[in-house]
């Protein structure tokens, strides 16, 4: 019996080896299979992934279209934008949105006309009303304009605190649609924005038009960018978005604006916006908010090196010359911008050791003479000729270092220029009163008094720039 129930016994084991071992079998066989449909598997996403350039945006996209990781360095697909050839980019590739009013486009009209080309720039003016007879027949030296979408629903249903932002944030939406071909950049603005278009179009040819851009510029005064952003472009100075930027956008531009109903400042929403695509605003210093009241001369005169490209709210300053009004010191300005507008406003710092003086040159715009020897850090930083937007602003006032205004020097404002027969350019300031500032200790042994006007010859080839800008 006990050799009977040991052969049971070993008969049992075996069996249940058999199983074990079949069971191992049947597992290994089944990691088996399981690898090679994990390895098939990741062959075709591999193969879908490369069938696109941007397939894992586009997968993102599927899912919610704010989640798709899009940013400046970025590479969305040229071949989908109609302005995505290799050609260097000109005039032709920029579109402007320019926003206004009926009961404001009259007074504004001439900073419009003092840089709009007829039949050369692209874009359109966009009215909150139909017009009356009295602007008609519309002048075919103005920029076509278009009557604004009606936004009151969708003001109504986002319950929007500042109604009238819709309208502007909206004015982007319509300026895309008008379906322009060739488009590589958007640059918005208002009827009281003084555009530079040549340095734009130089300045926007530095950038990949094929990738994701919001180009623009602070505040000038601190209050501004506190109570508003520091991580927005002031749109009355300009914001230039590039086309694959505004094409995603316009994709949902209205729920965008339903999102932020709470915010007062249309620049903000537009910021907000871009935000969700992950692009950060992109720094260019040669637009310019004109957040400042008064006598703007100083901040004028000490323009950093970078191309010119905007002037905005020239109507709350004084005259950028004081011998005209503020139409006519606008169109003075374009006769120096016709002459070399990539030099424009930039300053230069020189001096005549001999005689002890500094001159401080902004081109097109103004040479100041100082009877010292100042060094150039001193001299880059504007004189307080002016006054901050926010009337009880306390100090840190600006966004920049400025100078104390009594350090005036003698002026001499923009008459004349033109090319000369040795392939240079010789612009011409004639003396101009000085700020009237308290007088300081500034006077040297060597009086610039006698000096009645000034001539200064530059090359006539265009003033290269520098480095493409990081963005912050």
């Amino acid at each position: 019996m006990s050799s009977l129930a040991s052969m049971i016994k070993l008969s049992a084991l075996k069996q249940k080896t058999r199983v074990l071992s079949d069971s191992i079998v049947s597992n290994i066989n089944l990691c088996r299979t399981l690898a090679i449909s994990v390895l098939v598997l990741c062959l075709v996403c591999l193969i879908f992934l490369d069938s696109s350039n941007r397939s894992s945006s586009k997968f993102f996209s599927y899912l919610h279209p704010r989640l798709a990781p899009s940013n400046p360095y970025s590479s969305p697909n040229p071949n989908r934008y109609p302005g995505s050839s290799d050609s260097p980019t000109n005039i032709s590739h920029l579109v402007f949105g320019l926003v206004t009013a009926v009961v404001t486009w009259k007074p504004r009209k001439p900073y419009i006309d003092a840089w709009w080309q007829p039949n050369v720039t692209r874009g359109y003016l966009f009215l909150d009303k139909p017009l009356s007879e009295e602007f008609l027949p519309w002048p075919s030296t103005s920029p076509p304009y278009r009557i604004s979408d009606d936004t009151s629903k969708l003001e109504r249903e986002s319950r929007h605190v500042a109604p009238i932002m819709v309208r502007m944030v909206h004015s982007i939406l319509e300026t895309f649609r008008e379906g322009d071909q060739g488009v590589r950049w958007y640059v918005m603005g208002f009827d009281d924005s003084v555009f530079f278009v040549e340095n734009w179009v130089d300045v926007l040819a530095k950038y990949d038009h094929t990738k994701y851009y919001y180009i623009g510029d602070y505040s000038e005064s601190v209050l501004s960018n506190l109570f508003f952003s520091f991580d927005q472009g002031f749109g009355g100075g300009g914001i230039a978005l590039s086309y694959p930027l505004a094409a995603a956008m316009v994709k949902d531009l209205k729920g965008c604006i339903r999102r932020y109903p709470f915010v007062r400042s249309a620049d903000t929403i537009i910021q907000f916006c871009v935000d969700e695509f992950g692009v950060p605003l992109t720094v260019e210093k040669g637009i310019h908010q004109i957040d400042l009241v008064g006598d703007i001369s100083g901040y004028l005169s000490a323009h950093p090196q970078s191309p010119l490209l905007s002037l905005h709210h020239l109507d709350f300053v004084h005259p950028i010359f004081p011998s005209m009004d503020r139409f006519q010191s606008t169109n003075h300005l374009m006769e120096a911008a016709k002459i070399d507008q990539s030099r424009l406003l930039q300053q230069t710092i020189c001096y005549l050791r001999p005689q002890n003086w500094s001159f401080s040159v902004s081109w097109g715009y103004s040479v100041h003479i100082y009877e010292q020897i100042h060094p150039r850090s001193m001299l880059k930083r504007p004189l307080e000729t002016f006054k901050p937007w926010g009337k009880n602003a306390k100090p840190p006032k600006f966004m920049f270092n400025t100078r104390w205004p009594c350090e005036t020097p003698s002026v001499f404002f923009f008459e004349s220029g033109g090319k000369t027969s040795g392939n240079q350019i010789v612009t011409n300031y004639v003396r101009s009163a000085s700020p009237a500032h308290p007088p300081c200790q500034w006077k040297g042994n060597n009086s610039t008094d006698y000096i009645k006007k000034i001539q200064v010859f530059s090359s006539a080839t265009k003033r290269k720039e520098v480095s493409v800008k990081q963005s912050r």
